[in-house]
């Protein structure tokens, strides 16, 4: 069974990833890409929350520390504003949906290694020796 650390690693990369690249495709001005502003906040300093959590997240250990899992489990919070289930109701949706697909697998695979991992690491490895 693989570390649940790598694997949400893995999750909180793709995210990182997704997210740079509709900014920067917003930044080149190659379509589609997200609205330069949203109602309530600014779209680069939104991503820029985003992406920092995901990677304090995957400095901290995603799935293993307590401070890692609440980091995680905002950045994933924060990715389905980007590209959560409201997107399939997007005019954009045909253009946009492999970003959309894939970063809703990331949330679900990050979730599910949330979710399965021990919930105080001392707590595991007192059980495990």
């Amino acid at each position: 069974m693989p570390n649940p650390d790598r694997t949400a690693a893995a999750a909180l990369t793709t995210l990182i990833v997704l997210q740079i690249v509709m900014l920067m495709s917003l930044y080149a001005g190659v379509s589609p890409h997200p609205p330069v502003s949203t109602p309530f906040f600014g779209i680069g300093p939104f991503i820029g929350a985003a992406v920092s959590a995901a990677m304090a997240a995957l400095i901290l250990g995603p799935a293993s520390t307590k401070a890692g899992r609440i980091l995680s489990g905002l950045a994933a919070v924060l990715a389905l504003v980007s590209f959560g289930p409201q997107k399939y109701f997007d005019a954009q949706i045909g253009l946009i949906w492999p970003a959309v697909v894939t970063a809703q697998a990331a949330v679900v695979v990050l979730g599910v290694q949330l979710f399965r991992s021990p919930r105080h690491s001392s707590t595991a490895a007192t059980q495990t020796v």
